[in-house]
């Protein structure tokens, strides 16, 4: 099609794979365009009437997936969803490959028996404070086991060190060791605000008057 299309004098064009669309099959286009030589677009489409599994979970496997890998210039999701819904649902993807930050992203470790707080508790508090904040990502971590490793990309980092204290990081430093827990949620938001991430919910920035 490519060599097809050349011939023909077209050098617009935009390809995509329908019926059904498989991470498979993507693979194999953007593979076939790069022995070509030719860098054209994918659209990745997704047909919510072909799957069996609920459109959200398909498209973020899918589409999720792709992207992932680096293929894929756009995407198209066909759904009895709202456009709202749809267009909701293409953001988290995005998000969640990490092309486009359009809000804070919580990295979070499931609880465990070396957990050293009530790690849900504390992330839904946490959230509630800091998740307007676009582009951030915050790790929160039950322990100094796994994560630090696990949080490596965080921009925050919230970890439990022991009993009711609480370690904080920026990146993969430490910054303040063993703070309590019913001081460290202030602690961290303050963090945020001494490094220029912070802004107000209403989008003002209160660092501004102090520059």
């Amino acid at each position: 099609m490519v060599r097809l299309s050349n011939e023909a004098g077209w050098d617009r064009f935009l390809f995509t794979i329908s019926d059904p669309a498989t991470i498979a099959a993507y693979r194999f286009l953007a593979g076939t365009l790069e022995r070509q030589g030719c860098p054209c677009p994918i659209l990745l489409f997704l047909d919510g009437a072909d799957t069996e599994e609920p459109i959200w979970v398909e498209s973020s496997i899918t589409l999720g997936s792709l992207l992932c890998d680096g293929i894929g210039d756009g995407i198209c999701i066909a759904s009895s969803l709202s456009p709202g819904e749809i267009l909701d649902l293409s953001f988290n993807i995005l998000q969640g490959s990490r092309l486009r930050l359009s809000k804070t992203e919580f990295i979070s470790c499931p609880s465990c028996g070396r957990t050293l707080f009530d790690l849900e508790t504390a992330t839904r508090r946490i959230k509630s404070r800091i998740d307007h904040l676009k582009g951030v990502k915050v790790a929160i971590m039950g322990c100094i086991v796994n994560g630090p490793g696990e949080m490596a990309d965080a921009d925050f980092g919230y970890v439990g060190a022991g009993p009711g204290k609480i370690n904080l990081y920026v990146g993969k430093e430490c910054i303040e060791r063993n703070i309590p827990s019913e001081q460290a949620e202030d602690k961290l938001v303050e963090l945020i605000k001494s490094r220029g991430k912070w802004v107000e919910p209403n989008g003002s920035d209160p660092l501004s008057s102090q520059r």
